[in-house]
């Protein structure tokens, strides 16, 4: 009998686990994958170790400064070049033709804080320019509140600040269009200032002007998965167990209402005898603990708790956003032509940009200085994001040659730069299919819902991403706070 199930091995189910380990308490982690980590993984690339998910965080809070300091790692903090991100649009004036342009900074996901800026008048003309600054003059609604972005980006600036400067900031960050994206869960306090500033434009500037001065992102020096590495130390340091390859399948809950026991049941690995012959059954195993935490992503976390109760069960039935299935390319190559940074550190690309099948390009050794350094002269990382809300994969039926064929295509139209496929020094490909979207309409309402039923279930908690919002600056919280609720149950503390 543990004391703690942590049912789910990625960075919230890690700092969970490890703020219950610390007390003493004996705790269990349950990845189902090969190793632990989830959206802070990394790979190796031509000889570097590079991440495979998460390359950075947002610094907005001090949660995860702070955190990183617990672990011992404020040293290895760095910010990313100041050159800043492009986008990639249809070009207006040519036929099936795009064009790549700064993005403008003076923004709160691309909408703009001063319409009539040069640099937004590059990306949406003056006529679009002149309609977004008509916010300036229309009256703003004070009883009850914006829910949509999109719709309200659309309604007080117009298509074009919508299309060419939000839309590709959204899908980029949040892989949805900004129609679905609730406002208060993506732009906190946006509302509120819209009211007191009486424009659009105005509350973006009074929202900038109260944000801490310099990027609003850092990275860690090795990469990000550094911060997954500390995690794993500390849980061994503290005697907690990390088991791998151990999908949950069931999650029961037996004893009393005061004193529940909770039963996980994993699959082991398949025990064929060899690549050829089939796989036997894999052996269902289970563990018994006094407490669980579910840290596993939102469609997972929902199956497990339909089979507690008709209330839990519920919770599966409200209207959840359809999982993005996101892929992510990654390239090393030898291409000198790109020391120059053509466009600076990534580029967003707008929804039906001519020629290009990428939603977003990120020139990693251009973004961290200490990379290319590693990565030494003229060689180069690029990762290249697909996938968007609503629409089928476009990589899905693709063969790794084939993917990476696509690829530098989309990164020779994005970069402006003739890559040479013979200069590719490696490739990998990366998925992530399951992920329930924190920040689209009804997010809140759908959120709250969950948390209540779960805080009436004595020895259960759940956190992760698809609760607690999109970046360490929000898992980290959420996760002590699970933690902190079961040492309360569990010690009293």
């Amino acid at each position: 009998m543990k004391d703690v199930i942590v049912i789910g091995g990625g960075v919230a189910g890690l700092i969970a686990a490890r703020a219950c380990a610390r007390v003493g308490l004996s705790v269990t982690v349950l990845e189902a994958t090969g190793v632990p980590g989830g959206a802070l993984g990394s790979h190796q690339v031509a000889g570097l170790t590079l991440d495979s998910g998460a390359e950075s965080f947002a610094v907005r809070r001090d949660a995860v400064a702070e955190f990183i300091a617990d672990l011992g790692l404020s040293d290895e903090v760095v910010a990313p070049n100041p050159a800043g991100a492009w986008l990639h649009l249809p070009d207006d004036r040519v036929p099936n033709g795009s064009v790549s342009v700064p993005l403008p900074k003076a923004g709160v996901l691309g909408i703009p804080g001063s319409p009539l800026a040069d640099d937004v008048r590059r990306v949406i003309g003056w006529s679009g320019a002149w309609r977004a600054y008509a916010d300036r003059l229309m009256p703003v609604l004070t009883i009850g509140r914006e829910h949509s972005l999109g719709e309200l980006v659309r309604k007080r600036m117009g298509r074009r600040v919508l299309e060419r400067l939000v839309e590709p900031v959204t899908a980029g960050v949040y892989s949805s269009a900004a129609d679905d994206l609730e406002i208060d869960v993506v732009a906190p306090g946006l509302n509120s200032a819209l009211t007191v500033t009486g424009s659009l434009s105005g509350a973006v500037l009074s929202l900038r002007s109260g944000a801490p001065a310099g990027s609003n992102v850092a990275g860690l020096r090795g990469g990000m998965f550094r911060l997954v590495t500390a995690l794993v130390a500390d849980l061994v340091h503290f005697g907690a167990e990390i088991v791998t390859d151990a999908p949950v399948t069931a999650l029961q809950r037996s004893g009393t209402e005061d004193a529940p026991t909770w039963t996980a049941t994993c699959a082991a690995p398949d025990t064929a005898a060899d690549a050829d012959a089939p796989a036997a059954p894999a052996p269902e195993t289970t563990l018994d603990a006094h407490f669980v935490i579910i840290a596993t992503p939102g469609a997972q976390a929902l199956g497990l708790l339909a089979g507690l109760s008709p209330a839990h069960a519920a919770l599966a039935e409200l209207d959840w956003p359809q999982p993005t299935a996101i892929e992510l390319a990654t390239i090393v190559i030898d291409a000198p032509e790109l020391d120059l940074h053509p466009r600076g550190t990534g580029v967003l690309v707008a929804a039906a940009t001519p020629g290009v099948t990428a939603k977003a390009l990120t020139h990693v050794t251009a973004k961290w200085d200490w990379l290319a350094e590693a990565a030494g002269p003229g060689r180069h990382v690029i990762r290249l994001s697909y996938g968007r809300a609503g629409q089928d994969s476009p990589t899905a039926g693709l063969r790794d040659d084939e993917l990476l064929a696509l690829s530098l295509a989309d990164a020779r139209t994005i970069l402006g730069v003739d890559l040479d496929a013979t200069a590719v020094r490696g490739f990998a490909r990366t998925v992530w299919g399951d992920a329930l979207s924190p920040a689209t309409v009804g997010a809140p309402e759908r959120v709250d819902q969950v948390r209540e039923v779960v805080a009436a279930t004595p020895g259960l908690e759940l956190t992760g991403a698809w609760l607690a919002g999109t970046g360490l600056a929000s898992v980290i919280p959420d996760a002590v706070a699970a933690a902190s609720r079961t040492r309360q149950e569990a010690l009293g503390i």
